[in-house]
């Protein structure tokens, strides 16, 4: 089963981006953003999967699936 955090760190990476430049994009914590790419975080609030997919120009759907 593929995570929400797997599913961020392959869009980020295929728009060639770090995740300081998603951070800094997204206006989070670095330490946020590395919890849930490591799956510490495995549900991850609403707003914030909101955010990211913002940022990344996918829709939420993507990231959750």
């Amino acid at each position: 089963m593929v995570t929400i955090g797997e599913n961020i760190k392959k869009y980020r990476t295929k728009l060639g981006l770090t995740q300081d430049d998603l951070v800094r994009k997204f206006g989070v914590k670095h330490t946020t953003l590395t919890k849930i790419e490591s799956n510490v975080v495995i549900k991850p609030s609403v707003q914030t999967v909101a955010k990211i997919a913002k940022v990344l120009g996918v829709p939420m759907e993507d990231l959750v699936k």
